[in-house]
């Protein structure tokens, strides 16, 4: 019976009328009916919710006696519990799957744990504990030949007895190197899921799921479960190449590998898939260099980011591995060189030892039919309705090969505005940014991802106010943009005029033309002509209003809806190389990139990569200059590669992506290099470390650049560039300052490090390949890749759920694990605090204050050290960085206080406000299924304070995905932090 141990201790039982379940065909409903349950000896019997009623209305009796069975408070109890049980159980199942006995009772014993039934959850637990016990001791006395055996279906339909010596040998290689894990616990527990007659593919699902449930006990389970998950990978391609009837281990792939990878090559180049000419390099010299080792080097959740979105698959079919992944990624970049298999080998060693990866395009596309491999277009919207739609038209083409955009809207008239053509007035620019916003979800990127756009407008535009007003769920729809994003462009001169408690005025740009191409003093100089005019009547659609009121709305939209981010315009043009062949006017989609465009003619494009930190961090605690050095010489020339090789959908990005070059190298895992270098992200020292960090990325970028423009030559707009006058981008604050009048504090220092004189001769004497290179980008999905934490983020929670398109995964902090390990501190209470207080140490005493400090998480930091460490970084980029803001509690004058901090640091962009979204997060036991609160250590249990925990409010701001509370693993699930669908990370 499926019952079976889901009854109170059989000396507490009486006699009582059999309960019946009021609600059984709507507890029968409830459930899909694909769903079955694995009893203890592997048989498969159908789920049946009744019985869970049945079993709970038994165990109620056996405590209160058996008057309790007609008390009908006790009878809805049970429904009600019932109903929750079948619902946990059965939520993620819709197209049906396998219970096993033992997961039906954890969430009996969680659901009254939950309700408050403690003396019912105590004997239920304790009863369990005894029968498992009698179990064990009848398994143990039963002959060897006696014991049932498994078998298993194969793919071609043949039975075949369970094969456990592989299994063994599989979890064996999986846990090898590993400290923590624990291949009898992993084989045993996937032993218990398995069921007779189970097909393969299930059985190997069950292994990296039992691997995978232990995540949260042992991060190193991470590692194991993707190393399990490979078997299914290997299994599915080579089976598809028809190349094995069998199932090579990790360690027979290792010799399989070369061969794997022509098959691979030449069959994906028959399917169409890729470029005919991938088949014409050496492959047999390229199968000899992958290191099939650095398959091991995945963590669960990159592997099966990978697999769900980057592998190469025919008809739902992957059979594209990771090492040949990397290779694919490697031969197209590496496809216009001279010695292709030589630098095809030397871009695939970087990529597949994660110490850079190319943005996600990149890895989408190249070495395809079509390689779309640029991360970030940037456009301009003009004034008629030929070139609005023809850019709207651009935009649907860009976003179908998987590229993010920036829209500047600027030039486009504001309501009431003349129209001349037809004497009418015009409706301004909201309609129009309706249509980009509705296009944007019809053309999603090549079918991978949504299409994300991010429309841009000055602050002193007409249609301002009704602009910061567009992502509110409130007031017509029709005039409401729900799936794109928008930014302010502000100019120096609002800042001032908020600072100085002034008056702003706001025109149309048909009658203020050239306020959109200027910048500084002859921004000021201008606008403030532009207002007399409006004085003396000669400017007829204008409106004027304190700075501080629209500053204000500005804030309370921002912290109403997260939009408008808040972008600087004067600093993004002033410190451009490229001041001198055109403006900047606009960001683009997630507001690190810095590119002039012009309407018709310039689309900016850029081509991102990022540099992983932690791996240039050596065991004593520095930076490692010389790898580091080696490691941007060849991400310089793997971007600057992309540009020729590139495919543009739009012959306006070709050209300007041609006559520019510009390319964006970035980092990622700056909060774990913190770790390794026992810096709290708050610290004075942590901010030398970002500006020091960022000042030898920046000298090798430039350095390689100009390496590059002396064996290719340099870019064609050079002449006139800060770069051909000597003035690097930390030259360029001088002009920032000059041009501010005062309201500029950035520190200017270099560590002593670098030649940096005789870097700017060489540039001005040789040029350079790249009119911009560098820009930090978001790096959410190649992060998750590379297993590091994203960008420049600091860690958003030592123990949480991360939800993305490839599903929900627990992601615990190793380096605060491991610190914890050698206290003697990391248990399954320490598991439960984590849980209860949503990631945080700074509530558990046993934690010491040193590792309290280090491990805070993202809201715990004070937002304006984010601001102070995004300054020191901004000093040596030429483009500009994505930088989120976190704020526990935010408030007005919080708010005023912090925007007016990063202006005056100097920063050019701000990203996303992110306040504290708190949601209630459900408190679960561990995997040995026990509550903590009938446990020795009930006095640190999360479950029973799980009941006198009050929810915490509902987000104040939650964009662009509320956010859910978690019921799987009981920490806090993040979607709007990292959530690849809203935003194009990198």
């Amino acid at each position: 019976m499926q019952t079976e141990s889901m009854v109170a201790p059989p000396e507490s039982r009486r006699p009582a009328p059999a309960p019946t379940p009021a609600s059984t065909a709507e507890l029968a409903a409830t459930a899909p009916g694909a769903v079955r349950v694995i009893r203890r000896n592997g048989k498969v019997t159908a789920f049946d919710a009744s019985k869970i009623q049945i079993a709970m209305t038994k165990a109620f009796l056996a405590v209160e006696g058996a008057g309790a069975a007609a008390s009908t408070a006790i009878r809805q109890k049970v429904e009600a519990l019932t109903q929750q049980v079948v619902q946990a159980l059965t939520r993620h199942m819709s197209g049906g799957g396998t219970l096993h006995i033992e997961d039906i009772q954890d969430q009996v014993e969680l659901a009254l744990m939950r309700a408050g039934e403690h003396k019912v959850a105590r004997a239920y637990v304790l009863y369990r504990e005894e029968r498992a016990k009698q179990r064990a001791a009848a398994a143990a006395a039963q002959p060897a030949s006696e014991k049932p055996r498994l078998s298993i279906t194969r793919d071609d339909g043949a039975i075949v007895p369970l094969d456990e010596a592989r299994m063994r040998r599989l979890v064996t290689e999986a846990c090898a190197g590993l400290s923590g894990v624990n291949v009898d616990e992993i084989v045993t527990a996937a032993l218990r899921d398995l069921y007779d007659g189970m097909p393969e593919a299930e059985l190997s699902q069950a292994l990296m799921l039992s691997a995978r449930a232990r995540i949260e006990k042992e991060p190193n389970y991470t590692y194991v479960s993707a190393r399990l998950l490979l078997d299914a990978l290997r299994h599915e391609a080579l089976k598809f190449l028809g190349m094995s009837e069998t199932r090579p281990t990790f360690e027979e792939m290792k010799a399989l590998y070369p061969e794997y990878f022509r098959a691979y090559i030449h069959k994906a180049v028959e399917l169409e898939l890729l470029d005919p000419r991938l088949a014409l390099y050496d492959l047999d010299r390229l199968g000899r260099a992958l290191i099939a080792e650095r398959d091991g080097k995945f963590d669960y959740l990159g592997l099966q980011t990978l697999y769900d979105r980057y592998f190469i698959h025919s008809n739902k079919t992957r059979f594209e591995l990771p090492q040949a992944f990397f290779m694919r990624v490697a031969m197209g970049l590496a496809i216009n060189e001279v010695e292709r298999e030589t630098k095809a080998i030397e871009f695939y060693e970087l990529l597949s030892s994660f110490d850079f990866m190319s943005s996600t395009p990149t890895l989408f596309n190249s070495g395809t039919l079509r390689p779309q491999l640029s991360s970030c277009y940037l456009t301009q919207v003009p004034d008629d309705l030929h070139g609005i739609f023809g850019a709207i038209h651009d935009n649907a083409m860009l976003s179908k090969y998987a590229g993010g955009l920036g829209n500047d809207w600027t030039p486009v008239r504001g309501m009431g505005s003349h129209i001349k053509g037809t004497n009418g007035k015009s409706n301004g620019v909201v309609p129009f940014l309706k249509v980009a916003n509705d296009t944007a979800v019809a053309v999603n990127q090549g079918g991978k991802r949504k299409g994300a756009v991010c429309a841009y407008l000055e602050t002193w535009h007409r249609d301002i106010e009704e602009f910061l007003e567009l992502r509110k769920n409130t007031g017509d729809d029709r005039r409401r943009t729900h799936d794109m994003n928008t930014a302010n462009w502000v100019p120096d001169l609002f800042m001032k005029r908020v600072m100085e408690d002034g008056q702003w005025t706001l025109f149309s740009p048909d009658e203020t033309p050239d306020l959109h191409d200027l910048v500084g003093t002859a921004f000021e100089r201008r606008y403030v002509e532009y207002e007399r005019l409006a004085d003396e009547g000669r400017i007829k659609n204008f409106k004027r209003l304190p700075a501080v009121q629209l500053w204000r709305k500005m804030l309370s939209m921002l912290f109403e809806t997260g939009h408008p981010w808040i972008t600087f315009k004067d600093p993004c043009n002033l410190r451009s190389p490229q001041q001198h062949a055109g403006v900047v006017h606009s960001s683009n989609l997630c507001t690190e990139i810095t590119l002039n465009t012009k309407a018709g003619s310039e689309i900016a494009v850029c081509n991102l990569g990022s540099i992983n930190l932690p791996a240039h961090i050596t065991a004593d605690g520095q930076l490692d200059l010389a790898k580091l050095e080696k490691t941007v010489t060849t991400a310089m020339r793997m971007l600057d590669n992309v540009i020729d090789y590139n495919y543009y959908a739009v012959a306006a990005a070709r050209n300007s992506n041609l006559r520019h070059r510009p390319v964006g190298l970035g980092v990622m895992g700056f909060a774990d290099a913190l770790y390794k270098l026992r810096l709290p992200y708050e610290s004075d020292a942590a901010i030398q470390f970002a500006d020091e960090s960022m000042e030898a990325i920046s000298y090798f970028a430039i350095k390689a650049s100009t390496d590059l423009a002396a064996e290719r030559g340099r870019y064609s707009s050079f002449e006139g560039s800060l770069w051909s006058k000597g003035i690097l981008p930390i030259d360029s604050i001088k002009i920032l300052a000059e041009q501010r009048g005062g309201y500029l504090k950035q520190d200017t220092s270099t560590s002593g490090k670098f030649d940096w004189d005789a870097l700017r001769q060489r540039v001005m004497t040789v040029g350079m390949r790249n009119s911009n290179t560098m820009a930090i980008a978001p790096t959410a999905t190649i992060a998750n890749i590379t297993g590091v934490s994203q960008s420049i983020e600091p860690t958003y929670q030592n123990l949480y759920v991360k939800s993305n398109l490839s599903g929900e995964f627990t992601v615990v902090n190793e380096y605060l694990v491991n610190d914890l390990k050698k206290l003697g501190l990391w248990d399954e209470v320490m598991v439960h605090d984590l849980k209860y207080f949503d990631g945080s140490v700074q509530h558990i005493d046993r934690i010491p204050d040193e590792l309290k400090a280090l491990y805070k998480c993202a809201f715990e930091i004070d937002p304006k050290r984010l601001v102070d460490a995004a300054s020191r970084r901004q000093k040596w980029i030429d483009q500009a960085q994505s930088l989120n803001l976190y704020m526990r509690e935010p408030s007005g004058k919080k708010l005023d206080e912090l925007y007016k901090h990063a202006w005056i640091s100097g920063l050019k962009t701000t990203y996303y406000l992110r306040t504290l979204g708190a949601t209630h997060a459900e408190k679960t036991t561990i995997s040995d299924h026990r509550l903590n609160a009938v446990s020795n250590a009930a006095g640190h249990g999360a479950a029973t304070k799980a009941a006198a925990k009050p929810k915490t409010p509902e987000p104040i701001i939650a964009p662009p995905v509320a956010v859910a509370s978690a019921t799987d693993v009981g920490a806090a699930k993040v979607c709007s932090i990292l959530d690849p669908d809203c935003e194009a990370c990198q």
